[in-house]
């Protein structure tokens, strides 16, 4: 589906020069593109390669303004974020459009009878919808994917194939959970019978939360709370082969990479950034704003604070502290 320049521009807040009429249907690099693509440079030394490409039309900063070329250009004080809102908006469209051909329930889907459907949702093959379901308009259900009972969704939501939605699980708008994710399953939690040695299992009856905007990559999984909740906060991104145990606390606009760790009722505040394969132990709190880079371990019960601040290692430990630790063993090892 075809958008005008004029509205992409009009959508993300850049200033267009050029054909206003002229359409795009989608967004390529630049030595991809055709002449329905739309491209971007965040560099003035690109510039020239973009407005040399086949696309459509070229997203660039400031430095653009007084380019001659007769390709439409849309000038944004920030290129790449603009790139990505043009991005959402084509695909949007092209997603209602394909929608507007696959609504409805197909005929291998089970639905209860007391679930409360959205006129204009779309449950895909082989789809499992339980009893008290409710759906939010033009959400979609992936083929082979199981709601189970008292699950809420909310509107412009993408579960994607094979996602597992325990029961009473809640979801908000506009949340993504991309193939083979498990949401809302029993934690991890046993008590250990001291004359036995055997091991039983303590009550997991809690339940997760997940607010709107949020994106859970494939094959993630997010345990219930055990008696009150795991939450994942608004805006949230979390990559693949993510891991977060029961009643965690995830902050708003926080960002974990594929194959971090959480054990349990770990809070993680607003806009902390989790590097890959990152492992943090239970009862830890990370606070706003920390970045761990990859392969960091924070031990049990510790507290990462400073906003802003890179930390690395196991135990982390603030970057700048880390490299020195590290310098002095390579000093000691020349010895």
């Amino acid at each position: 589906m075809k958008v005008s320049l004029q509205q992409i521009a009009e959508a993300i807040g850049a200033r267009l020069t050029g054909a206003g009429r002229a359409e795009v249907s989608a967004v390529a690099s630049i030595e991809s593109a055709t002449s329905e693509d739309l491209v971007f440079v965040e560099d003035e030394k690109h510039l020239a390669a973009a407005l040399r490409s086949r696309a459509g039309a070229v997203i660039a900063g400031e430095f653009a303004s007084s380019a001659a070329s007769d390709r439409p250009v849309l000038v944004s004080d920030h290129p790449k974020l603009a790139f990505a809102r043009a991005a959402r908006l084509l695909q949007q469209r092209s997603r209602l459009d394909g929608s507007q051909q696959q609504r409805g329930v197909h005929p291998t889907a089970v639905v209860h009878s007391s679930a409360l459907l959205a006129a204009d949702i779309s449950v895909e093959a082989r789809a499992v919808i339980s009893e008290e379901v409710q759906i939010g308009s033009n959400t979609r259900i992936g083929a082979g994917s199981t709601i189970g009972a008292g699950v809420r969704i909310g509107h412009d939501c993408e579960i994607y194939p094979n996602v597992t939605i325990y029961p009473g699980t809640l979801l908000g708008h506009r949340v993504i959970v991309h193939a083979g994710a498990v949401l809302g399953s029993d934690g991890f939690g046993y008590v250990r019978d001291r004359k036995s040695g055997h091991y039983e299992k303590f009550p997991q009856v809690g339940r997760l939360v997940i607010e709107d905007d949020v994106e859970i990559g494939a094959n993630a999984t997010i345990d219930r709370g055990a008696l009150d909740e795991t939450r994942i906060r608004r805006g949230a991104k979390i990559d693949n082969l993510v891991h977060i145990g029961h009643n965690c606390q995830i902050g708003e606009d926080v960002v974990i990479a594929a194959q971090t760790g959480l054990s349990g009722s770990i809070v993680i505040e607003k806009g902390v950034v989790l590097g890959g394969q990152v492992g943090i132990g239970e009862h830890a709190r990370i606070e706003e704003g920390v970045m761990l880079g990859g392969q960091g371990g924070v031990l049990p019960n510790k507290v990462l604070r400073g906003k802003g601040v890179a930390f690395w290692g196991t135990p982390a430990q603030p970057l700048r502290q880390y490299l020195k630790q590290l310098a002095a063993l390579a000093r000691l090892a020349r010895k």
